[in-house]
């Protein structure tokens, strides 16, 4: 077996943010250049004050302003390991519900990370870049491993910055589809919880906290199987990490098959039902494009193993006990 050896430390050295790069955070700048970095020891390189911008210690989500200069530590880095193929990456093609010269719109399946990291190798934005290695892709939002629907891509620095500014100011309208447990009789409802991000372990955890970020969320009620579940539209006023599970499960409401904040005995009903991951789908993402006043808007279509799920439901192969 071949065995690897670190790259020997480059000494420190000193990088100007360019006007193309201004609006991005600190720790994707840093992930760009630090290839084969682990993102986990860039974070640690912030923290512990090694990385600083213009003389001065921030944070990883501080934005770079145009003439910054950054201040990279030596880093060992290991070789990038072997790209895979692109001819093994055409399905995620088939998956790109809409694309034009600034973005692209990827259905993103259940499973599939959107980024590599913690013993991912390929997630969705190296498995696009495979694919597209001419055009420069950066990922605008997130969404949860077990989570599929809508993931916005920018193709170029200056669109990544108008939508992430949009973002910051809540003009993205994102709407999804969850399943939760149990009857939903609250009608339209808005969640108004602030969130705290914590580590337990080598994971993060979000939880319902007064003193942490401000998280709104609209649940509104699409269908009630029995009193077994309700499919929930949700609509997200802001971005935080795990915002729909932890205000699903703070309101009562645990989302089918969430296996960090949500009821194992649920769950374990729902899979005995058929449903094998987490029913929480990004249906449609939308927007207003600043310059030209242009409305876009995307949409994915249920995946059809959530939706083979629901037709079971709602065609009453419920337990007895569970009908309404």
């Amino acid at each position: 077996m071949k065995s690897t050896v670190d790259r020997p430390a480059a000494g420190v050295h000193y990088e100007e943010v360019d006007p193309d790069a201004a609006g991005q955070r600190l720790d994707n700048f840093l992930l760009g250049r630090l290839k084969g970095v682990p993102r986990a020891h860039v974070y640690r390189l912030i923290r512990s004050g090694q990385v600083r911008v213009n003389s001065g210690r921030t944070g990883p989500a501080h934005r770079l302003k145009a003439g910054d200069r950054v201040r990279v530590p030596p880093v060992a880095t290991r070789p990038e390991a072997a790209r895979p193929a692109p001819e093994g990456l055409g399905w995620l093609t088939d998956r790109i519900l809409y694309e034009d010269k600034r973005l692209l719109v990827l259905d993103k399946p259940a499973g599939m990370a959107v980024h590599g990291g913690s013993g991912i190798n390929l997630g969705c934005i190296e498995a696009m870049r495979v694919l597209r290695p001419e055009t420069e892709l950066e990922l605008v939002h997130r969404l949860d491993r077990d989570t599929s629907g809508c993931l916005l891509v920018a193709k170029r620095r200056s669109v990544l910055r108008a939508l992430h500014e949009l973002l910051r100011t809540g003009r993205v309208e994102k709407q999804y589809l969850g399943l939760v447990k149990g009857r939903w009789q609250h009608g339209d409802t808005e969640i108004d919880v602030a969130l705290t991000k914590f580590h337990r372990g080598a994971a993060h955890e979000v939880r319902a906290d007064r003193t942490g970020k401000p998280a709104r969320s609209i649940f509104s009620l699409v269908e009630s199987y029995g009193e077994l579940c309700s499919l929930m539209q949700i609509r997200i006023l802001t971005g935080r990490t795990h915002q729909i599970r932890v205000h699903a499960a703070h309101a009562g409401h645990p989302l089918a098959g969430d296996e960090r904040y949500g009821d194992p005995a649920f769950n374990e009903r729902m899979a005995a039902l058929g449903l094998r991951r987490l029913f929480l789908h990004a249906q449609t993402i939308g927007f207003v494009w600043p310059e030209s006043d242009e409305t876009f808007t995307v949409s994915a279509p249920l995946p059809p193993d959530l939706g083979r799920f629901l037709e079971r439901l709602a065609d009453g192969r419920l337990p007895a006990q569970e009908r309404i």
